[in-house]
């Protein structure tokens, strides 16, 4: 359902394709992810729904379920020998429903877009490599295997992709998050540190006997912007640009009357190609170590967090050649090379050395209010992933 803006709300229209139909079925079912959501519903019911509707279709299928009520699937075409294997990977998971515009579960469609919790990220990926790979597999066999990965976790931990790679893998794959049907090479990663300050406590009126911890944490964080500034102007990745820091949380203090004796700032370090959670943190202990030769009793501790690696495909590989080649057939232009600032599973894929690429439909509203996939992309997506299948696995 659409939000309301004053105007007559959409009135339901027929679904004339394979994968809207199929979008429309996965949209209702509940896989809010219960790490991001407590007591959200997981990925049991839309897992048991794919995994029927492949199965059906004649495919071999797998459930992992080392986390129960997280299930990944894993949905197998045989190929008949001598063949490359190709996996395309897409997440079941989807953010809080609480804050969508209407019913999230609801499908709509209007002036040519599916709204719907899901539709943009991802189920319409999910919905296109499903119905691509149905195809594919109903013809003869390919000489490769196809294998479909629908993922549990991806929003949160990324603990279903995870899970596959431990048992598969694959000459090659295509991560189906949206990208507005552009070739996605690249995205960053990050790095999450806690900084502890370390002060004295003492009553408010013993300034001789306290430290500030909050007031020399406060020398931190203009030494902290100034890193941010140096590594805009630092050299640049050529699709993800300069890497950024920034603070995200702040926790200090116990009550007016006492100097705080702990502060502790928690910062995120979004790190592009050639950078690591090794390399930021040699960064930022320089920092704190220039301040701890230079401020008075400034003393700290540094902890690392969770991180995850940047993602560069090679652009000679013979999957990014092969779906920029159908890409280019069906949008009748070359389409557009294009990075994402954000992560995704390609990076746990290239780390297990499957060579990979990011490509899925256009629409809008990931994690937003109205979220909605373009129908025609949608299709357009199944036929270029159907094409790519068929040129790779033969």
């Amino acid at each position: 359902m659409l939000p309301e803006t004053g105007s007559t709300p959409p009135s339901p229209q027929p679904l004339d394709s394979e994968p809207g139909r199929l979008l429309a079925r996965l949209i209702a079912i509940d896989s809010v992810n219960p790490d991001l959501v407590p007591g959200g519903a997981g990925e049991s019911a839309i897992a048991d729904f794919c995994g029927e509707w492949l199965a059906a279709r004649g495919f071999e299928v797998h459930r992992l379920e080392r986390r129960p009520g997280r299930p990944s699937l894993v949905a197998i075409a045989h190929g008949t020998g001598g063949g490359r294997s190709l996996m395309l990977n897409g997440h079941l998971d989807t953010v809080s429903l609480a804050d969508h515009d209407g019913d999230p579960l609801e499908p709509r469609i209007s002036d040519g877009k599916m709204f719907g919790r899901g539709t943009f990220d991802m189920k319409g990926g999910i919905a296109a490599m499903m119905v691509a790979a149905a195809r594919t597999a109903a013809h003869a066999p390919l000489r490769g295997d196809v294998i479909l990965a629908c993922v549990a976790d991806e929003e949160h931990g990324s603990s279903g992709t995870e899970e596959v790679l431990e048992s598969f893998t694959a000459d090659a794959a295509i991560v189906t998050e949206p990208s507005h049907l552009e070739v996605t090479l690249a995205h960053k990663g990050f790095a999450w540190f806690d900084v502890e300050i370390e002060g004295r406590a003492a009553h408010g009126s013993r300034p001789e006997l306290g430290i500030d911890s909050i007031t020399k944490a406060g020398h931190f964080l203009v030494a902290l912007e100034e890193l941010g500034q140096r590594l805009a102007q630092g050299p640049a990745h050529s699709l993800l640009g300069t890497g950024t820091v920034h603070a995200s949380v702040i926790h200090g203090g116990e009550e007016p009357s006492t100097y705080p004796a702990h502060c502790r700032i928690t910062l995120e370090r979004r790190t592009v190609p050639g950078e690591s959670a090794d390399s930021v943190e040699r960064e930022l202990t320089a920092v704190l170590d220039r301040l701890a030769h230079t401020v008075p009793d400034f003393r700290y501790r540094l902890t690392p967090g969770l991180h995850r690696e940047p993602f560069e495909a090679d652009p000679e590989s013979l999957i990014v050649r092969t779906l920029t080649r159908r890409a280019e057939q069906a949008l009748g232009r070359p389409p557009v090379v294009r990075a994402e600032p954000f992560w995704t599973d390609c990076a746990l894929l290239d780390r297990a050395g499957i060579p990979c690429v990011l490509f899925g439909v256009d629409g809008a509203g990931a994690h937003a209010a109205t979220e909605y996939v373009n129908l025609a992309s949608l299709d357009r997506l199944t036929d270029i992933l159907t094409g790519t299948i068929a040129d790779f696995c033969s």
